[in-house]
């Protein structure tokens, strides 16, 4: 599939799997409901835990209502881009359908020039990995298409990833606490 094609599918609401800077992602527009939800249920993922959302710039946190002070745009610039997402506050009701109620979401900037190309051009992106909750994480596009089938969209092959998920780190009084060690 042609870039554009791609960005073409993602703007209209279409899901599928692609290679991350991580591993491969179940991917759709974070800024519609019914994508994410159509992502939940094809991950069999619990309703109430968020997905991470990929970025493709630190000014896409503006969407979300999300304004970094000093001390956390130190803290976001020290790990991004990289394979680190960063939990920030999102209280805001219009993204329920994102934090679940939480008040928080993360966020990542990939380490990937080709990706964050795609976010700019997409808007942000939920992309929790592309397996079924409790499986083994798609190294493979053959393994993602044992997974979903023809229920998702599109599917673009990336080769053999075998990365670890992104590490997740939540902001505190401007401190990083990690929440989840990856790579």
């Amino acid at each position: 599939m042609m870039q554009d094609e791609l960005i073409n599918q993602l703007r209209k609401g279409k899901v599928g799997v692609l290679p991350t800077d991580t591993l491969y992602g179940l991917v759709g527009s974070a800024m519609l409901k019914p994508v994410v939800e159509r992502i939940y249920k094809l991950k069999q993922r619990d309703p109430d835990k968020p997905m991470i959302i990929l970025v493709g710039s630190v000014d896409d946190l503006r969407i979300f209502n999300i304004h970094l002070g000093e001390g956390e745009a130190r803290v976001v610039k020290q790990y991004w881009p990289g394979p680190v997402s960063i939990v920030l506050p999102c209280p805001d009701e219009k993204f329920l359908h994102l934090h679940r109620g939480g008040e928080t979401l993360a966020f990542r900037l990939p380490d990937d020039s080709q990706l964050t190309e795609l976010l700019k051009q997409t808007g942000p992106l939920v992309a929790p990995s592309a397996n079924p909750e409790g499986e083994p994480v798609a190294e493979d596009i053959e393994t993602a298409k044992r997974y979903f089938g023809d229920d998702v969209d599109f599917y673009i092959d990336g080769g053999t990833l075998t990365g670890q998920p992104s590490t997740v780190i939540e902001l505190r009084d401007g401190k990083a606490v990690i929440r989840r060690q990856g790579r």
